[in-house]
């Protein structure tokens, strides 16, 4: 057969999961999420073979979403912060077991045993001065307006104890590099990622001035200028975020310049090519020399408790080798960078929508299982969402459990199917059923349609798969709407949404989500 030796090569030449293309999967994705434009680029190291817009980057001009259109790139820019402190640890600059008071002044006397290390690990106890009441995104701080915000003499946790991802860890953090280096962060960053890397479509928030965007207003609402300046020729262009309510769309302002608010922690714009082109960097010895330094921040780290985390500088771990994820929802922006590192896969996914509060884990996923089908683990996405957890089987189940009792809503049984099967000699990896919910949604759907009550209460599988992965299934509700004659959508969805929520929130350690 011609072009049969396509078949033998990495991955699939048709770039299809479960007999759906890619843009397929990613069409019905954002009609189902409402998402008005995505970037979606694809690393099969060394080659970034797939580099692709959808939609538009803003509802009102409706440009089209082109391979360097900018994105802000949310939580992924803790990636740049990262590199930026393990150079000058290379340089011998600083040691991440530094406090951080040998750095910074006038701090908390709380403070000063925190080491960076533990800013990095988000383990510094410190609170986060993006949830304190008061903050606004669209005002412009300095950065001591943003540590003066949140009480420096209350921790959240002893340091070293726990993890809950913080910004103001990463605030600190630039912090830290300006007063080694006596530069300011963000030229320090340029000079040595963006510049050293030839990343055309990279900026900070403080840059974006510097893009030459055509005015369609000019043009009555067409493009003109490419026509007599060749840098218009399929020109770099920032996009505008969204979040929906009661099935409107309302615009969020893109965050000012020369504001410290994000500063390290979610302050810089790309193209997903870009960002595909940093990560590939990223994964060998171009950003950060060492195999030893790299591993300091890309796999599990230990709290000061020998308690072993999933995670490390807002990046996941999983038990698949080498697969590492960070993602994560900023006003107006949803965000997604996933990594199969090991030497055998070497593929990595980047999405980026104009809305917020999408989580594109699932449909990254899906991507990666048309390139590779053993990268998927999704095998009925139709029917059941299924997530990996970033925990191991134990910790999954007691982290779902509390998730469930934080709503108040009852667990009415757990089954330890591989329990029961030892009890009859058989053999049977790690699975076991929660079942839970709330009678007063199980009787209203009830009321509708008693034959329902067939499939209720809910139910959480958690399992372990043959490599030793762990993951979080249920059932899509909306099934239950074909099934039975159930006519609330909109309950439906929500208590959909909420199973979402739960599984997000027991699966990973560093959720932005919800």
């Amino acid at each position: 057969m011609r072009f049969e030796y396509l078949k033998n090569g990495r991955g699939s030449s048709k770039v299809e999961f479960m007999s759906k293309s890619i843009d397929e999967m990613i069409y019905e994705f954002m009609e189902k999420e409402g998402i008005p434009g995505l970037s979606l680029a694809i690393v099969q190291a060394p080659y970034i073979p797939r580099v692709v817009g959808y939609g538009v980057t803003d509802l009102e001009s409706k440009r089209l979403v082109s391979s360097k259109t900018i994105w802000p790139i949310g939580h992924i820019s803790q990636g740049f912060t990262v590199v930026a402190i393990m150079q000058l640890l290379e340089k011998g600059m600083l040691n991440l077991e530094d406090p951080i008071s040998k750095y910074l002044k006038n701090i908390s006397k709380k403070w000063k045993d925190i080491t960076i290390f533990q800013l990095l690990q988000h383990s510094s106890g410190i609170e986060d001065y993006m949830k304190v009441n008061s903050f606004d995104l669209q005002k412009c701080y300095s950065v001591n307006q943003l540590l003066d915000s949140i009480n420096k003499d209350n921790l959240k946790f002893e340091p070293g104890t726990d993890v809950e991802i913080s910004a103001t860890n990463f605030l600190l953090l630039t912090e830290i590099i300006e007063t080694i280096t006596h530069e300011n962060y963000e030229d320090f960053v340029k000079e040595n990622q963006i510049e050293y890397l030839g990343l055309k479509n990279t900026f900070f928030t403080s840059n974006l001035k510097e893009l030459k965007q055509d005015d369609l207003v000019l043009g009555n609402g067409l493009h003109e200028l490419f026509k007599s300046d060749k840098d218009y020729i399929n020109p770099s262009e920032t996009t505008k975020g969204y979040k929906e309510e009661n099935g409107e769309y309302i615009l969020r302002p893109n965050p000012m310049e020369k504001n410290a608010a994000g500063k390290g922690f979610s302050d810089i714009w790309a193209s997903t090519e870009n960002i595909s082109f940093w990560d590939i960097a990223l994964a060998g010895s171009i950003l950060i020399k060492k195999s030893e330094n790299r591993d300091l921040v890309y796999k599990p780290s230990k709290l000061k408790n020998k308690k072993i985390v999933p995670g490390m500088a807002g990046w996941c771990f999983f038990k698949h080798k080498g697969l590492m994820d960070i993602k994560g929802s900023i006003p107006g922006y949803s965000t997604f960078l996933s990594r199969f590192t090991d030497k055998s896969e070497l593929v990595c996914v980047t999405l980026i929508a104009n809305k917020e509060g999408i989580d594109l884990t699932e449909l990254a996923r899906k991507i990666a299982g048309a390139f590779d089908k053993n990268l998927s683990k999704i095998k009925n996405p139709e029917k059941f969402y299924t997530y990996e957890s970033s925990f191991n089987f134990q910790d999954t189940i007691e982290r779902i459990e509390k998730e469930i009792k934080n709503l108040n809503i009852p667990i009415f049984a757990k089954f330890d199917h591989s329990l029961n099967a030892k009890e009859v000699d058989l053999n049977l990896r790690e699975t076991t059923v929660i079942v839970f919910g709330s009678p007063k949604s199980g009787t209203s759907l009830m009321q509708e349609d008693q034959t329902i009550a067939i499939e209720l209460p809910l139910k959480f599988l958690i399992f372990e798969d043959e490599d030793g992965s762990i993951f979080i299934e249920f059932k899509f509700l909306e099934s239950l709407m074909e099934d039975y004659y159930i006519t609330d959508y909109k309950k439906i969805k929500n208590m959909n949404n909420l199973l979402k929520r739960i599984t997000r929130k027991a699966a990973s350690i560093y959720n932005t989500i919800d």
